[in-house]
């Protein structure tokens, strides 16, 4: 251990919020003085930002949890195991007296408090000055959070329970978080929430996410922007043209469309049809004609008819989208759907999943292998274990949709690529020589 400073590990599980999270809770550690490491044998206090969206990562968190409890450090008590994120913020007192290996726990709401809790439990920093933040993210793609919370209450989901009511953040502040990631090397910033289409109608002026993107892009004219997690009731024409008008506003839409039955959309405490969804997509074409487009589908909830799920297959199968997401339903604790009638037995729900999961893959495998030929700016942003660089285009998001190797680039430089091979959703490219 070093003598001289504190040491502060964080891990890090779930989706990309959290890793907003994250990085802030760090930003407030350096900021205090405290040094923050990779290796959580080595820290002082091991901080683990957890996630509760749906069983499976409940359990993920909890085995990760069990894990770094049982380091001979933590065991031994010399060093402490801050429980942070979802899952206090979900179980509350309850977690308290089942987790009895952890020293302290953190719920969303109270990530602010980080430095007041870590100064309880291991002490004040004993670095003299606050120290570089090379342990925050560099990557040349960076998120950036515009506000927490949700007011849906899908009847499905947990995220209201655990982030509370919707709340946008001000423009200030997510413009000071966009300069904080250019200057740490990003070259594409990514915004992000529960539900990103509806920034700013909050507040006391209502703005708009129009507004915001189209501020941040006339503004920031190098940069890639991208918004994730729009649905479709926050898709605006207003929007659209901002999309539309800025060739640095990715013309990529990620709309969660969770089923396309009406009456299963009805009892998630969801609004739209397929004929409604249809029309949408058909008008996102019209206006931005080389749009990217990727959803997120559940299959085998409540009631969850084979007519219905059929619907569900066939709409997917027209090929509508580019990427497709599919998650199998998972019955929550606290959550409405968890007391429906019906429930679907776990075997078939998994079936379900597979059979949508199986129809993307042969509708969107063969769009990725049409690409072939076509030029693209391609954002490079690592290299692999095996040397292989690589990038994204404004196609893909960071993550989930594949990603373009190449060969003779700058991390962090945007540059013009051909593709020449695909495998599955990865794809080759060559550089053009300008």
């Amino acid at each position: 251990m070093n003598e001289t400073q504190s040491n502060v590990c964080f891990v890090t599980l779930g989706c990309a919020k959290n890793e907003v999270d994250t990085n802030n809770m760090k930003q407030l550690v350096l900021d205090a003085g405290y040094s923050i490491v990779e290796d959580p044998e080595a820290a002082q206090a091991v901080v683990i930002n957890t996630c509760t969206f749906i069983q499976s990562a409940t359990e993920e968190s909890i085995d990760s949890i069990f894990e770094l409890a049982g380091l001979p450090s933590v065991s031994n008590g010399e060093a402490k195991l801050i429980i942070a994120g979802c899952m206090p913020a979900r179980y509350g007192s309850d977690l308290e007296d089942e987790l009895t290996e952890a020293d302290a726990f953190l719920p969303c709401a109270q990530e602010k408090n980080i430095v007041d809790l870590l100064n309880n439990l291991i002490g004040p920093a004993k670095a003299n000055e606050p120290l570089d933040d090379q342990a925050l993210c560099h990557a040349a793609s960076q998120y950036v959070k515009i506000s927490d919370g949700c007011n849906r209450f899908c009847s499905y989901c947990t995220i209201p329970y655990i982030r509370g009511r919707y709340h946008s953040f001000t423009y200030e502040q997510i413009r000071k978080d966009v300069v904080t990631a250019l200057s740490r090397g990003a070259g594409e910033i990514v915004l992000i929430a529960q539900d990103t289409g509806r920034w700013g109608d909050d507040f006391e002026e209502p703005l708009s996410l129009a507004w915001l993107m189209d501020s941040l892009a006339s503004e920031f004219k190098e940069t890639w922007f991208r918004v994730m997690y729009l649905q479709p009731e926050g898709i605006t024409d207003e929007l659209l043209q901002v999309i539309a008008k800025h060739k640095n506003i990715c013309s990529y839409l990620d709309i969660p469309l969770q089923h396309v039955d009406e009456q299963i959309l009805k009892a998630m405490n969801r609004k739209g049809s397929e004929e409604e969804f249809v029309a949408l997509i058909e008008h996102i074409k019209e206006v931005i004609p080389d749009v990217t487009l990727r959803t997120t589908l559940i299959a085998g909830f409540p009631g969850e008819t084979d007519e219905q799920f059929e619907a569900l297959c066939d709409f997917v199968d027209e090929g509508y989208f580019d990427y497709v997401g599919v998650f199998a339903y998972s019955q929550e604790d606290g959550t409405r759907a968890a007391k429906l009638e019906d429930q679907i037995d776990e075997d078939e729900k998994n079936d379900r999943a597979q059979r949508v999961r199986d129809l993307a893959d042969a509708v969107c495998i063969p769009r990725v292998a049409e690409r072939v030929g076509q030029t693209v700016q391609v954002l490079i942003e690592g290299i692999e274990e095996d040397g292989q660089l690589f990038g994204r285009a404004q196609c893909q998001a960071p993550e989930v949709d594949g990603v373009i190797y190449v060969e003779d680039a700058e991390i962090g430089s945007i540059v013009n690529v051909t593709i020449t091979d695909t495998l599955l959703y990865e794809m080759e490219g060559e550089l053009v020589n300008e």
